[in-house]
């Protein structure tokens, strides 16, 4: 019997280290810099963000008042979130050597400054920002997006 429960405990292991693998090899993204409260909604719980925390695709990154987050994604885009915002990383893939990909995002309330990177400059179609009111096509390399309680203000 005893041998049972270590053959059980050695498979529930070596099971378990790919899904750990996998979760990190999906990283989109790093969190570079943090001020505040900020938290990552993913998979139904509240994640707390510091520096160097991995982002996901489906993340859903929130700021608190006076807060902000700095995250990098695979393909060097610069995201900066400002205090009371929103966040959604909808969707990111990136070929490191071919630049294809895409990448979706939403600010659903608050601001997001960001700066394009080798997705955006190969293919800018590929890149989609959207607020409650508006979908943004990236046609520049830097741009800030802010939108009011009711999404009334994307600029």
């Amino acid at each position: 019997m005893r041998m049972q429960a270590v053959q059980y405990v050695l498979v529930v292991a070596c099971g378990c280290a790919p899904v750990i693998d996998a979760s990190a090899a999906d990283a989109i993204g790093v969190v570079k810099t943090v001020k505040g409260a900020v938290h990552i909604e993913r998979a139904g719980q509240n994640v707390n963000v510091a520096v160097g925390s991995e982002v996901l695709p489906n993340d859903r990154i929130v700021t608190g008042p006076e807060s902000s987050v700095g995250i990098t994604l695979r393909d060097n885009t610069l995201l900066t979130e400002g205090s009371s915002s929103t966040l959604e990383l909808n969707r990111f893939a990136f070929d490191t050597t071919t630049h294809d990909g895409a990448f979706d995002a939403t600010i659903r309330h608050g601001s997001l400054a960001v700066v394009d990177g080798k997705l955006a400059k190969a293919h800018p179609e590929a890149v989609r920002f959207s607020t409650p009111t508006t979908t943004l096509g990236v046609r520049g390399t830097e741009f800030i997006i802010e939108v009011g309680g009711n999404g009334e203000n994307a600029r």
